[in-house]
């Protein structure tokens, strides 16, 4: 049994039956790969979700005329941590993108489709998403809305990368995602990272979480402070994009281990 059929389910969905999307579905049958289809309807898209792993979108104008469809997939996507691939033109893309945010998709494939290069893409997604492979979900919190996306374009490659400005939206998405490691400020304002990181451990549901406080301050005293507070890591802010990854690569590969 492959990666893919120990994974669970491909939706494939469209608004009208396309042959294009028929024609995945039967490939994707013949590859042994579990697939269903669904009418983008929500009544029916709704029947499909519990077993998804990954959602294929054919999309198409009708779309704009169902804002229902598309705020429910982007809700599952979300909450679930599921794959997104979208299908269709550019002018299309640019419309569903007002709804579903680009964090959330996973790749976008535009028309004349190669469905051996599709078929392709869905192998690697589930190669690096089940398992050993499985990509490590980040999450990031800093009210430095400017330094906080710099770090999500360096990590976004290797990781599933998720942003909170806030400690407050930190323990929102916590709530609905799974985290393998927290990226915190040490200084915001409101709630400051030692408070966020007092939170989280004392939630059951985030307490095993391991958190790398993201500080300014290079000085014994402040250095202390924070690991004081018993953070796996403590990295300064002056950190480059190539020190970062090797540092994360090796905490979980030491977790691994």
């Amino acid at each position: 049994m492959n990666a893919i059929s120990a994974a669970g389910k491909v939706v494939i969905i469209s608004v009208s039956d396309g042959f294009l999307a028929k024609s995945l579905l039967t490939k994707l049958d013949k590859l042994n790969i579990p697939a269903v289809f669904s009418h983008a309807e929500l009544r029916e898209l709704e029947n499909y979700v519990a077993d998804m792993e990954l959602a294929i979108l054919f999309m198409s104008e009708e779309l704009k005329d169902m804002p229902d469809t598309l705020v429910f997939l982007k809700d599952t996507i979300e909450d679930k941590d599921l794959g997104l691939i979208l299908i269709g033109d550019e002018e299309v893309y640019e419309l569903v993108k007002k709804t579903i945010p680009s964090q959330a998709i996973t790749d976008f494939f535009k028309r004349p489709l190669d469905i051996d290069q599709l078929v392709k893409r869905i192998n690697t997604y589930f190669d690096e998403n089940t398992g050993d492979k499985r990509k490590k979900n980040i999450l990031i919190v800093d009210d430095d809305i400017t330094y906080m996306r710099t770090v999500y374009e360096w990590l976004k490659d290797s990781y599933h990368v998720g942003m909170a400005p806030n400690g407050v939206q930190a323990i929102s998405y916590l709530a609905k995602h799974k985290a393998d490691l927290v990226l915190l400020d040490y200084e915001m304002p409101v709630a400051n990272g030692p408070q966020v990181l007092s939170m989280l451990k004392n939630d059951s549901e985030t307490g095993q979480i391991p958190v790398m406080f993201l500080t300014g301050h290079g000085d014994r005293e402040s250095v202390m402070s924070v690991v004081g507070l018993s953070p796996v890591d403590y990295l300064l802010k002056t950190i480059d994009k190539f020190t970062l990854l090797k540092k994360l690569d090796d905490f979980f590969a030491k977790q691994k281990g």
